[in-house]
């Protein structure tokens, strides 16, 4: 997973996170409203593929072997389907979204080091600066004309310290020469890996020299969405 800020199992004001069942309980509740579908074919498949286990053992006489064999297969079988349309409704949800791409890069697997809000504008459009195997992978958000002045002021000032560092850029949306908020996370684990583990930690820490990057607010805002006030004077 990306790395990011350390989190603790205590929220504000020592609230507790839910537990893992809980999450999943919430999950399937988003899911079910989203698709109404998707539970009862995940769970139809994982029985279908349980009743034949279940056949070719009373087949083969093997009563015991083939069921037992049989229910985890079924289980994971049907627990992928479900985890695969959790995610699907995930990016239904996130698409259009300002915020969208950074929640989706600080849930990545990988030794990935995220950056969010390193550029931005008075018009809420923003860049992330994402550091791997691959060098320096730049995510705007926003207006695709505005974000390329972004993009490239945020390419020269990462230049300066990258030396010869491949440097990449994406924006997100739907549009022509986009990256669907679908399609991000994959688009950025088939990149070249260019650097080896020391050579990523090395780039980091040249980054660090850097001037402090703006943090933005986690997770997606909602469109239309207001800067507050003690940040406008920061962002041109």
């Amino acid at each position: 997973m990306a790395k990011k800020s350390d989190t603790t199992s205590a929220g504000k004001g020592g609230e507790k996170q839910p537990g893992r069942l809980k999450q999943i309980g919430m999950v399937a509740k988003v899911v079910h409203q989203q698709s109404p579908r998707t539970i009862p074919l995940a769970i139809t498949v994982a029985l279908v593929i349980f009743a034949v286990f279940i056949g070719i053992g009373v087949w083969t006489g093997s009563w015991i072997i083939w069921p037992l064999t049989g229910l985890p297969i079924a289980f994971l079988v049907g627990f992928i389907m479900f985890t695969r349309s959790a995610q699907k409704v995930q990016y239904k949800m996130l698409d259009g979204r300002l915020g969208a791409g950074m929640a989706i890069l600080e849930n990545m697997r990988g030794n990935w080091v995220v950056e969010p809000g390193v550029a931005a504008n008075k018009q809420m459009d923003v860049v992330h600066r994402v550091v791997g195997r691959p060098g320096v992978v730049l995510v705007g958000e926003g207006d695709p004309g505005r974000l390329r002045g972004l993009i490239a002021g945020e390419k020269k000032r990462v230049s300066r310290v990258a030396n010869d560092t491949p440097i990449y850029d994406f924006k997100v949306g739907n549009g022509e020469d986009q990256v669907p908020v679908s399609k991000l996370q994959r688009t950025l684990v088939k990149l070249p890996r260019n650097l080896d583990k020391s050579g990523t930690a090395e780039l980091n820490y040249r980054l660090k020299a850097l001037p402090a990057a703006m943090q933005m607010p986690k997770g997606p805002m909602p469109k239309g969405a207001k800067m507050p006030k003690g940040m406008r004077g920061k962002m041109g």
